[in-house]
């Protein structure tokens, strides 16, 4: 069943895993005579891109390793690298449900938040733009890590049904060119391996249900930003640690 919480805001059931290809391959001919594939999907998938953003604390990152309930995220994301479709995102997450607001950006408006200009969000018709204004400017939120993956869509409209398969996930940070293709990025999960999400409104049928999970895999706690963050970061972190250390050695 879905909650409501925070008034209207309406919150999805949210369920991750761990698999394999080989399970990922297995469980979509499965699953293929109950769903079809999204419609914006070319030959079955498509690139998603998103630009995480934190603030000077890096909350976004902490409060998930420490569990936060109630935590959130924001991102814009674009679509196999082009700039036809820019969304900026706000990801709200309590336990196993999510709530996500998008508002549509243009291609001068990112340019504009990646200059630091954030005057024209105070003046967006989107709430959600007028509260990423206040982000930036009293908590300054930044870009921080991009990650990047190949993304299999498979959905059902009863119970608002959408199960992903997730692969080849990388991250990226220091250049923030979001379209540039060749950006440079590294992968981060064990080879050979997929992240599966299933997401449903309502309910989800009993026949899909049935499918999952696969051979007594259990939920996980992934999130695709503080893995990358992790990879980017964590020389960086240990590199600014050994040199706070030695200084305090000098004094």
């Amino acid at each position: 069943m879905s909650v409501m919480l925070h008034q209207r805001s309406v919150y999805r059931n949210e369920w991750k895993y761990y698999i394999s290809l080989w399970e990922g391959e297995l469980l979509k001919k499965r699953l293929l005579p109950f769903m079809e594939v999204d419609a914006h999907a070319k030959d079955g998938q498509y690139t998603i891109r998103s630009l995480y953003f934190d603030d000077y604390w890096d909350s976004a990152y902490k409060e998930k390793i420490m569990g936060v309930d109630g935590r959130k995220k924001w991102r814009i994301r674009i679509y196999d690298f082009h700039d036809s479709a820019i969304k900026l995102e706000r990801k709200k997450k309590n336990g196993s449900y999510i709530h996500k607001d998008s508002a549509d950006l243009t291609r001068k408006e990112y340019d504009m938040i990646m200059a630091g200009q954030y005057d024209f969000l105070l003046k967006s018709r989107h709430s959600l733009c007028r509260e990423f204004y206040y982000e930036c400017m009293v908590n300054l939120q930044r870009p921080k890590v991009i990650v990047d993956y190949e993304r299999t869509p498979l959905i059902r409209r009863e119970g608002d049904v959408r199960i992903t398969f997730d692969a080849d996930v990388r991250g990226g940070a220091f250049n923030y060119d979001i379209f540039d293709s060749g950006l440079p990025v590294t992968g981060i999960l064990e080879p050979g391996m997929v992240v599966l999400e299933v997401k449903f409104t309502e309910m989800i049928p009993e026949i899909i249900k049935e499918l999952l999970p696969l051979h007594g895999q259990q939920f996980s706690a992934i999130s695709k930003y503080a893995l990358c963050y992790e990879q980017v970061f964590y020389r960086t972190d240990m590199l600014a640690a050994i040199s706070k250390s030695n200084r305090r050695r000098k004094r």
